[in-house]
Order: C-alpha cells, then structure tokens, then sequence
C-alpha cells in the first residue's frame, strides 16, 4: 500500500470517529438543559410505576421508623438489636433493616414533603393568613429547600397539584399565590348533609393522594395544613346502619393500607383559629378517643377517618394549633432523614382484614419511636 493512500485512509477513520463522538456529545449537552418551570397547579397526572430494581430480601410488612430522645431529637446510629418489634403484643422477627441519616447512608430518593393547603375546611379568612406563613417558610434561607417540596390545594372540587416536586422555594412562592380562598360551597348552613358531604370528600381526597403515591418509590411526609374535615359522631349522623358500618370499616382498611404502602406519614397542622375540624373547640382533642384500631366493622365510626388520628397510625404527628405555621411545618420536616426501614413477616391470618396492633420499642433508654400503629392482615 502507498503512503499517500495509507495516509487519506488513516485521515478517513479519524474523520469517522471525530463524527461518531459529536452525535454522542449532542445527546448529552441536550440532557443538561434545564427542565423549564411549571409554577402551576394543575390537575395531577397519574405517575408511571418505578422500575423493579434488585433489592435485598425483604419481608411482606414494610415499617419506616422515626426514633426520638427524651428532648424530641431524631437519633442516629441504632443498630438491628436494639430495636424490637411487638405485633399483637407478641415479639416479631425482623427481616431486614436499614438505618438512614447522620454516617449512614441518605434516603433515595430524597424524601419528599407534600404540602396540602386545605381551603375546603379552612375558614376563609384564614387562607390568606396561612399562605402568608407557608411563603416565609418556603423563603428562608434565600428560597433553598433541604427537601423537595410539592404543592396541593384541597378545594371543593378536589385536588390541584404541581406536577414536579422542588428545592426552589422561591418558584414554589409563586404557585402558593395562585391559591385564592372562595367561600364554601359546602357550608354549616347545609346542616349534617353538609358536613357529611365535606367528610366524604375530604377523606376520599385523602385515599386519592395516598394511591396516586403509592405509584412512586421512596418515603413521603404528607403535611396537610388546615383544621381538617368534619369529624362527625354518631349523634350528628344519626343511626348507624350495619351497612354503613361494613362501608366505613372497608374504608378505614383501604385507607390505612394504601397510607403505609405509599411510605407516607401524615402531619396535621393549623392556624390558632381555624377550627378543628368539627363544629367547635371540643372537637380539638376529640380524635383521641379513636387512636385504637377498629378490629370490625361494629367498631367502626366516622371518627376513625379523622385527619389527626390519620396522622397518628401512619407514624406522623399531630402539631398546633398556633400561628406559627411555618415552625410547625419544620418541626414535621425534622423527621424526614433520620429514620429506620425494617421489615418482617406477618402471621397467618384467620380471616380476610384481621386488625394487628404494631409497636417498635428501642432498647435504650429515653428513647422512643414512631411508626405506623397497626396493620390489616389477609389470608
């Protein structure tokens, strides 16, 4: 072969290659533009389903676990041994277990915090003074966000979501504006018809939210600002039917499921005088009385769907209410990277929704933790 001929082959291949690396060069620099920003809310689309990926062998239950000190710290550094898990009273073995937070490894993905803004049960001169504080708790620290953040508005008509979570609270401010107070069209006035309508929609905005994020991998703090809806007693409604009891009771069960099967714990907040969810200030601590899981449906009442006891059994938190709301949304957020996930398998069932109390003790102490408070277990 001659040189000049070996030499124009030799140019040729670099030529190819040379091209070959610019069409790969342009996919990348594409990648690196930035997603542009969507402040609007919108109707929620339906999220496509993670991909499976390899995991470590885990047990049928799964538990996220929030363990505090004596002064309300998260605390780190916890080992397999000194956590034990009590189902039904009985001492349960622990599949799997994985510490998150402080030298051990970072949630992933991030958790995500999901801010409800409730002006379906809020009172309305009370949603300007909550957007108020939700914008300076989206605003410290120049707008820059430890979590990212999603936006909900619960109205009348259902929710209204961003599509796109955010560590940019500056862009998050200005979807909260969007948010304008209209007067109920579901009001006092309407008398117990009324209040069961705002309960019935209410809840059922709950599950909606809780389906929706099951669909999606990782742990969620749902922070629902507002006094919550109509915790309704017997009294109000009037005679319980057997059949609206199987109602409420398959309701409770789908609920609690859906709520631990998405990793999501609710938190339950509120301006000083917006209420509680009911007809008056007896209503504030009413939801203890229903902190016990309901084992049938004779047990069964609306009270077991209120929005504080929701909070309770998903392992979150009940705060307030006080007006400072942008303090208690980072009380909630304190939780949210300092955390344990366990696993275990349950016992065999007798019969379809058989109701077991949970509870995870630490072996230290001082020292106690927060997690879902009991699960249904099927055949």
């Amino acid at each position: 072969m001659t040189a000049p001929r070996t030499a124009a082959i030799a140019l040729l291949m670099c030529m190819q290659m040379l091209a070959h690396g610019q069409q790969n060069a342009e996919p990348s620099a594409k990648a690196n533009t930035p997603e542009p920003q969507d402040p609007v809310l919108v109707p929620r689309p339906v999220p496509k389903a993670a991909s499976s990926r390899p995991r470590m062998p885990e047990g049928r239950i799964k538990l996220d676990v929030v363990v505090s000190d004596s002064a309300g710290k998260p605390v780190t550094g916890l080992e397999p041994l000194d956590l034990k898990l009590m189902d039904n009273g009985q001492p349960g073995k622990i599949v799997s277990f994985r510490a998150f937070g402080g030298d051990a490894a970072k949630p992933d993905p991030p958790v995500e915090v999901i801010l409800v803004i409730d002006t379906a049960n809020l009172p309305f001169d009370q949603v300007a003074f909550t957007k108020q504080e939700i914008t300076r708790f989206l605003g410290r620290n120049g707008g820059h966000l430890a979590q990212p953040v999603s936006i909900f508005e619960m109205t009348d008509a259902g929710i209204r979501v961003r599509p796109r979570p955010s560590t940019d609270g500056n862009v998050l401010v200005s979807v909260v504006q969007q948010i304008r107070g209209s007067i109920r069209t579901i009001d006092g006035a309407m008398g117990g018809e009324g209040l069961l309508e705002r309960f019935q929609r209410s809840a059922h905005q709950m599950e909606n939210i809780a389906e929706n994020e099951a669909l999606k991998p990782g742990r969620k703090l749902l922070i629902w600002v507002g006094p919550g809806w109509p915790m309704l007693t017997q009294t109000e409604l009037g005679y319980y039917s057997a059949k609206d009891q199987q109602r409420l009771f398959d309701g409770i069960v789908e609920l609690s499921t859906k709520l631990r099967e998405a990793r999501m714990a609710v938190y339950s907040v509120a301006p000083a005088s917006a209420g509680a969810g009911g007809s008056g200030s007896t209503y504030v601590f009413a939801y203890q009385d229903y902190l016990k899981g309901v084992k049938s449906p004779k047990q069964a009442a609306s009270g077991d769907l209120a929005l504080k006891v929701l909070a309770v059994q998903s392992g979150g938190r009940v705060l307030g209410p006080d007006n400072d709301l942008a303090a208690q949304i980072d009380n909630c957020i304190g939780d949210a990277n300092v955390f344990y996930r366990i696993s275990f398998d349950p016992p065999h069932a007798d019969h379809a929704d058989e109701y077991h109390d949970l509870k995870v003790v630490v072996d230290k102490p001082g020292m106690t933790a927060r997690t879902n408070t009991g699960y249904y277990n099927q055949p």
